[in-house]
């Protein structure tokens, strides 16, 4: 992803692609944000708004896909796949924190109901990690860094939805612990493309990488 030079990038330290360390992070693909069956694309159908079309789209078009190819890269590689989901294990949201419940109850996203499942085409496979976060990032509510060192992992390539909210917010909580994170530009998503690609700039400007799913399986291989 090409941007203008940035003083601050000059900070940003090389640090060598190991395989051996890398694990697959998706966040947040469920029928309740991440499907165009899903509550949030019924609510803006209802309300005449075409403002999910992008996303959608999007999810569709590029994400789906370049995620299902990273997939099965990292299942060739056998290296750790994780699916981080989001939302309550009770109905009305009394679990999780004061400003998500709302959100959580309008979208009946809580576990048990299809809105919390993970997409079919993305359906967790055996041997791959699935953690339910109640907050934006995943970090803060779900034992996904004592998981990932467990496993040896250190070096994240994350994929999902939402680029600006969910993704953004898990990959600033890796960086800050010391991951080296990659998002994957054309395996995430968000309603807005300018969101998107001000996540995508601002991001790589101190706290991680940004690659094209292309770039990731170049690198990866080699």
């Amino acid at each position: 992803m090409n941007t203008p030079a940035d003083y601050i990038r000059a900070y940003m330290p090389e640090r060598p692609v190991d395989t051996s360390r890398a694990a697959l992070v998706m966040v947040d693909m469920q029928y309740a944000t991440g499907s165009r069956q899903g509550a949030l694309a019924r609510k803006l159908q209802a309300d005449g708004s075409s403002v999910g079309d992008y996303r959608f789209n999007r999810i569709e078009q590029l994400v789906m896909p370049n995620t299902l190819r990273l997939r099965s890269h990292f299942a060739r590689l056998q290296r750790p796949v994780l699916h981080v989901t989001i939302g309550a294990a009770l109905p009305d949201a009394s679990d999780a924190p004061v400003h998500m419940r709302k959100l959580f109850v309008e979208f009946r996203n809580h576990v048990g109901s299809r809105e919390h499942e993970i997409v079919d085409e993305l359906k967790p496979l055996p041997g791959e990690h699935v953690l339910r976060k109640t907050t934006i990032g995943a970090f803060a509510s779900t034992g996904i860094d004592s998981l990932l060192r467990a496993l040896g992992c250190e070096q994240l390539y994350m994929t999902g939805v939402s680029t600006n909210m969910c993704v953004e917010t898990t990959a600033r909580e890796a960086a800050d612990r010391g991951y080296l994170v990659t998002l994957v530009e054309d395996a995430c998503g968000t309603t807005h493309e300018d969101l998107h690609q001000n996540t995508m700039r601002n991001f790589q400007r101190l706290f991680g990488r940004v690659r094209s799913c292309a770039e990731t399986l170049e690198e990866l291989r080699t």
